[in-house]
């Protein structure tokens, strides 16, 4: 196909209105072109094009676009260098990939799409995640050329009449707009560019500044990015307190929400952690500002979310095992990482029996009560009825997240070598919630000064991420190995795999406990004090 010139839009409401556009576009054009169908005469076949990205969007994210265009036979991976918001001016090369047996419908790990160029490209960026289908548009052609005086082809006009969904006959299908383009003809750049002109001005005709793609998703209510685990709230420093923290607290009700069909599709680990999070944000946010709610009945959430945070425990450490597996097995030196298999199917038993355990308590009518009543106070609150005091979100904020700083400074600068691990992992939660705190007000921060203080406090947090992550891994293979031992499902070659596998965890955890002195005193010396001092000061409507 000769390359594209210029794309159009059918505008108005209906086919109809639509159809004449395409119809006045073809006019223009026959005031100075001789227009002709394409030889055969009849238009193409549909062609039937789904819009692949994760459920966070890290494709677009990234600013490219995927997509699987079916065939006869088969079907063709696309990924192309440009966001699924952005009309290419003109035709860019995509990186494809054939592939034979994809089911367009359903969501595929990384691990199910075969090698190839279009992998090799996404496959870091996309995992653990998997591929979902977000849209699906299905795509009739009509190719017209246009003549000139000597009936030579100097351009040819392209009318694309998507569907939203499958075909024009089908219940879920949807017409979009049709879509034209003026593809240029080798030797005939100039007539190519007059007839793009004729079209442009054409009643009814508008520049296509989107592709079909994000119209589709407009049609479903959906826009690109549409989901984030990020807490992003419209929060000011003069509005009440209580209000500000419903808003808060219903933005993470949402992600948890959002991520139970994940979780109990079982499509990928990372819906059980963005719940989790949540969960856990959410947990930190009632200890941190739950007391401007009422009283008793955050009491009583309080202990239902700590439910569902035990409730998701268990399988989350098997996921994380699991997800490592691969890297840990390479890592190995005496033993040969086939001496792990037994492990892992292990570790694989373990996971099946705790889904079934966390999909009864996702399934059951308390969570789904806890979620309802939730949403139903917070709604209330912030839409106008908030408890009585509270004071304003300002000053809200700069009390909760000074006494969270203050906190982590006075924890750990207890810390000395002789100190237990709990009193690393007591830290790490102090950590959390003060990190909580920094997202939970961040339109209230100057975003400069809180990506310093940020940056310092993710870097302590990974150093005890790995400490903690250790200490629980240990303790967890230690308990796994006598299981399987008691079980008569330890082979001696696994159980010595296993051995190495803890004591390559120990030495990755005394690196972490070498590293946390200077790590913290990078946070939470004089500078980090300052810094932190300064965020707070400068913070818009503290102190007012």
């Amino acid at each position: 196909m000769t390359p594209i010139l210029a794309g159009f839009i059918a505008s108005g409401r209906d086919e109809a209105a639509w159809e004449q556009s395409v119809a006045d576009a073809i006019a223009a054009l026959a005031a100075e072109f001789e227009v002709v169908p394409e030889r055969g005469g009849e238009p193409a076949g549909a062609a039937r094009r789904t819009l692949l990205d994760t459920f966070d969007w890290r494709l677009y994210r990234a600013g490219l676009t995927l997509e699987y265009a079916a065939r006869s036979v088969g079907g063709e991976l696309r990924l192309a260098d440009h966001p699924v918001t952005t009309e290419p001016v003109t035709t860019q090369p995509a990186t494809t990939q054939p592939v034979t047996g994809w089911q367009a419908s359903r969501p595929h790990l990384m691990c199910e799409v075969p090698d190839g160029p279009v992998a090799s490209r996404i496959g870091d960026l996309v995992a653990p995640r998997a591929l979902l289908p977000v849209v699906v548009v299905t795509t009739a052609t009509t190719t017209l050329r246009l003549l000139n005086e000597d009936g030579k082809t100097v351009a040819r006009l392209l009318v694309e009449r998507p569907l939203l969904g499958g075909q024009r006959s089908g219940p879920q299908a949807t017409p979009l707009a049709p879509r034209l383009a003026i593809a240029e003809v080798r030797g005939y750049q100039g007539q190519a560019r007059r007839a793009a002109r004729l079209v442009g001005a054409a009643p009814g005709v508008t520049p296509a500044e989107v592709p079909a793609f994000s119209e589709a998703l407009r049609a479903l209510g959906r826009r690109p990015g549409d989901y984030s685990n990020k807490v992003d709230t419209d929060i000011t420093a003069a509005q009440p307190a209580s209000q500000a923290a419903a808003t808060i607290l219903l933005r993470l009700l949402d992600t948890i929400d959002a991520n139970v069909g994940g979780v109990l599709a079982d499509t990928d680990t990372e819906f059980l952690h963005d719940l989790r999070v949540a969960v856990r944000r959410t947990r930190s946010a009632l200890k941190l500002f739950g007391d401007v709610l009422d009283g008793e009945e955050v009491a009583f959430f309080a202990a239902e979310f700590k439910w569902v945070g035990d409730l998701t425990t268990p399988i989350r450490d098997l996921d994380v095992h699991l997800l490592d597996f691969d890297d840990t097995a390479r890592t190995l030196s005496a033993a040969k990482p086939d001496d792990l298999e037994p492990f892992r199917a292990y570790l694989e038993q373990r996971r099946r029996r705790e889904f079934r355990v966390l999909s009864r308590g996702l399934k059951s009518a308390r969570f789904t009560e806890l979620s309802s009543r939730w949403r139903a106070k917070l709604t209330a609150i912030k839409d106008g009825n908030p408890p009585a005091g509270g004071g304003t979100t300002g000053v809200l904020a700069a009390e909760r997240t000074r006494t969270a700083f203050t906190k982590v400074a006075r924890r750990g600068a207890a810390i000395t070598e002789q100190s237990p691990p709990e009193s690393l992992h007591d830290l790490r939660k102090r950590c959390k919630e003060l990190r909580y705190a920094l997202e939970f007000f961040a339109p209230l921060y100057d975003r400069a000064t809180q990506a310093k203080v940020v940056g310092e406090l993710k870097r302590l947090q990974d150093c005890l991420g790995e400490f903690q992550d250790t200490e629980v891994q240990i303790g967890e293979i230690r308990t796994l190995a006598t299981a399987m031992l008691a079980a008569g499902e330890a082979p001696a070659v696994t159980l010595l795999a296993m051995g190495e596998v803890t004591a390559g965890l120990v030495s990755r955890q005394r690196v972490a406990r070498e590293d946390f002195g200077r790590r913290f005193a990078a946070f939470a010396g004089i500078d980090g004090q300052r810094r932190m001092s300064a965020l707070l000061r400068g913070s818009r409507g503290f102190g007012s």
